[in-house]
């Protein structure tokens, strides 16, 4: 896998809306990150996490074939990702969303926005505050299409910015630092969408 890297202005193109969206066009083309090791995966019980979100949720992005969109069109096609699609225009992220890639995306649901202390979202929405919010996005997007069966319990995944990312494993439940994956390898033709409960914020 080759690292993508974003120029300060690019960032705005990059992210999440690619993030959010959901794809991979190979199940088989694993990100490879920086400093990690994926020779050695452990298979995790992806199916399980297939029924863990809400029904409509699964309607949205299960009963469909994905796979023929691109990340951002995925996302946008899904209410309950219409936080981070709106997040991915501000952060002018979006573009990339729709060519760029193959991305790994952990896309946070709108119950994740709404958790965040009060008027942070829209603070974040700010023109001002444009750099500050595609570097959160960002933080969501790993280089590579990562299946949910390619990921171990305590592997650190690196983000397209150079950040890392931990990986707990229990069961059939995966774990995103700290954030609960609630749907599973949702594929698109430029990377794989994975939904979190849980906003990632860097440190």
């Amino acid at each position: 896998m080759t690292p993508f890297n974003f120029p300060a202005r690019t960032l705005a193109t990059v992210f999440v809306a690619s993030a959010l969206a959901f794809s991979s066009a190979s199940c088989s083309n694993t990100a490879d990150t920086a400093a990690t090791d994926t020779t050695d995966m452990a298979t995790t019980d992806a199916g399980a996490m297939d029924t863990a979100p809400a029904t409509d949720m699964n309607e949205d992005m299960g009963a469909a074939d994905t796979s023929g969109k691109n990340l951002a069109e995925n996302a946008m096609a899904v209410p309950q990702m219409s936080t981070l699609a709106t997040a991915l225009k501000a952060s002018g992220l979006a573009d990339k969303a729709t060519s760029g890639g193959p991305f790994t995306v952990f896309a946070p649901t709108n119950e994740a926005f709404d958790a965040l202390p009060a008027g942070a979202l829209d603070d974040l929405l700010k023109p001002e505050n444009q750099a500050k919010l595609a570097s959160i996005l960002t933080y969501h997007v790993v280089s590579g299409s990562v299946m949910a069966a390619d990921l171990k319990d305590g592997q650190e995944v690196t983000t397209v910015d150079g950040k890392k990312l931990k990986v707990s494993i229990s069961g059939s439940t995966v774990m995103i630092n700290g954030a609960t994956v609630i749907k599973a390898d949702v594929k698109s033709n430029n990377g794989v969408t994975h939904v979190i409960n849980q906003v990632l914020m860097p440190q």
